[in-house]
């Protein structure tokens, strides 16, 4: 594999996980129902998606009506994703939100030799117990009561959700271009929702000016933009390589909390989160030697 192309996908990932990071200091900003912060926020990236394509005259949907169901389902489980991500930093921090997450390499570890027939090795197992611990040292209270375990549910449910993404959109990768892919699975991320919010009103919520300035940020850059770069460099890391590499989220997303919020970690917060990146720098590294 040609060298330029594997060191652009690896700037592409960073970039991305860079503003996977920065979206989770909205489940903060927006004082709204996690519901609607997704409704906005793939709606928004939608529109910008599907501007841009018609614009740069690319395919704006599927040529055959099977993966456009398929697109359409991975769209819901995006939806579910961002749902469950939001609902787990408004019931915690940021941190704990994005650190519980960020357990999602573990799920990349243990489905991608079923989903896509890899070869199990043993440093995959070895990484994925590191990030375990890691993700332990940072939970606080571990009663299914508190606030915070909720919290940590809802953010492993959200590392798991994010995990299926990766390995399914693979497949699609390899048939469509990223931004069709993103536009594809926002739009129906944001068309499920609007259902959802149909059948189960939300509850009422105040809206200010600048939350509308904050949901353009969310919506595309944090989106549009992050969804897309990901989606790019999946054609050409493996999987398991960008997961481990997304596990650099929580890093941005805490140091950023920690200046616009005031949200200063934990000792034990730290360590967890040293472990989870220590981990995940080390195993970048050495996946940005292989070639695929």
């Amino acid at each position: 594999m040609n060298g330029r192309h594997r060191g652009r996908a690896l700037v592409q990932v960073h970039l991305a996980v860079f503003l996977f990071g920065l979206a989770g200091l909205f489940g903060k900003l927006l004082d709204w129902p996690a519901t609607a912060i997704v409704l906005g926020r793939t709606g928004l990236a939608a529109l910008t998606l599907g501007m841009w394509l018609v614009r740069q005259r690319q395919r704006l949907r599927p040529t055959m009506g099977r993966e456009g169901l398929g697109l359409a389902l991975l769209g819901i489980l995006l939806a579910f994703h961002w749902v469950s991500f939001f609902r787990s930093i408004q019931l915690s921090t940021v941190a704990l939100g994005l650190l519980t997450f960020s357990s999602f390499p573990v799920f990349v570890t243990v489905l991608e030799p079923i989903f896509l027939g890899t070869r199990w090795r043993w440093r995959d197992g070895v990484i994925a117990l590191l990030v375990v611990l890691g993700v332990a040292l940072v939970v606080p209270d571990y009663r299914l009561g508190a606030a915070a375990s909720q919290g940590a549910i809802w953010g492993l449910l959200s590392g798991f959700s994010f995990a299926l993404l990766q390995l399914l959109n693979k497949g699609y990768r390899q048939r469509y271009g990223a931004l069709t892919i993103a536009f594809q699975q926002n739009l129906w991320a944001c068309l499920s929702l609007g259902l959802w919010a149909v059948l189960h009103p939300l509850p009422s919520f105040a809206v200010v000016a600048q939350d509308w300035a904050w949901l353009l940020v969310l919506g595309v850059l944090c989106t549009a933009l992050a969804h897309t770069l990901f989606i790019e460099s999946l054609a050409v890391l493996r999987t398991q390589v960008a997961s481990v590499i997304s596990g650099l989220e929580p890093v941005y997303g805490i140091v950023l909390a920690a200046v616009l919020l005031g949200e200063i970690p934990t000792l034990r917060t730290i360590l967890g989160g040293g472990l989870i990146l220590g981990t995940t720098l080390a195993s970048s590294w050495q996946g940005s030697q292989e070639i695929d």
